[in-house]
């Protein structure tokens, strides 16, 4: 079964001469339609950057981003091509705030992108509008309200309805629930795997969080320095690591009653 996106040794070089930087190195990856792929590593492994190409946000040097068996590694010219291609694959940042309208009401935000990939009729825009918002957890009061008015977590709510609105078959989230307190990440990510028991939707997930990856995801594959240095079923990559920075990684995660505030190691 050909993947629904399919990465092939993709790479990113920033500048230009001796004062190049390689951000990615020959990446590769696919996802199957209805899967949940997780990237994971530290701050500057190129995890972003390889979102940001494949959602068309930066041009790759090198490599290919296939949707369906179909090239998309050039840049859509054509606002067909890039309607088109949003359908395809939308994403969800770690600060929705910075993405939405702080002068938008949340009910015109989402029936902003329902119009531009559905059609202009009002009632069919405000049907689809109020199946987004019961499928995220959105009430009336909070449709109406400005983004300022919202919760951290709510405004999350927001921007994975807004993706949605889109009906995309893949869903990129980089680092969506990194900024949320813990109770409310565990309803985003509940809400998540909801989402994708009904709709069929794959994800990527990008995060450091190796806890959120198990939870949300089948397969991961660990960056360090813009390179994968692992890659393989989730439980097995995290609980049977191969790579010392893979180990490393999971060795860094805090175990229940670890006290950062002590030198002397887990409490009893």
């Amino acid at each position: 079964m050909t993947p629904v996106l399919s990465v092939h040794e993709l790479s990113k070089r920033f500048g230009s001469g001796k004062q190049q930087a390689l951000a990615v190195s020959e990446v590769s990856f696919d996802l199957p339609a209805g899967g949940s792929l997780g990237i994971v590593g530290e701050s500057g492994s190129g995890k972003s950057t390889t979102a940001r190409m494949i959602i068309g946000l930066e041009r790759p040097t090198s490599g290919t981003i296939r949707f369906r068996g179909e090239d998309r590694t050039a840049p859509a010219r054509r606002t067909k091509d890039l309607r088109r291609r949003g359908r395809e694959i939308q994403i969800v940042f770690q600060d929705p705030y910075t993405s939405l309208d702080r002068r938008q009401r949340i009910v015109d935000c989402l029936a902003e992108v329902v119009r531009i990939h559905a059609g202009s009729d009002t009632r069919e825009v405000r049907r689809r509008v109020d199946e987004l918002a019961a499928l995220v957890g959105l009430d009336d009061r909070q449709l109406g309200a400005l983004p300022s008015r919202l919760s951290g977590g709510q405004r999350q709510r927001v921007a994975i309805a807004r993706a949605l609105a889109a009906e995309p078959e893949v869903l990129i989230l980089d680092e969506a629930v990194s900024a949320l307190d813990v109770s409310i990440q565990a309803q985003i990510l509940n809400l998540l795997a909801d989402i994708r028991a009904q709709r069929g939707i794959s994800y990527l997930f990008i995060s450091h969080d190796l806890a959120v990856v198990r939870q949300i995801t089948d397969d991961t594959i660990v960056m360090r320095h813009g390179t994968v240095v692992e890659q393989g079923p989730t439980a097995q990559v995290l609980d049977q690591p191969v790579h010392p920075y893979t180990r490393l990684l999971r060795d860094s995660v805090p175990t229940p009653g670890w006290d950062p505030m002590s030198t002397s190691g887990p409490r009893s």
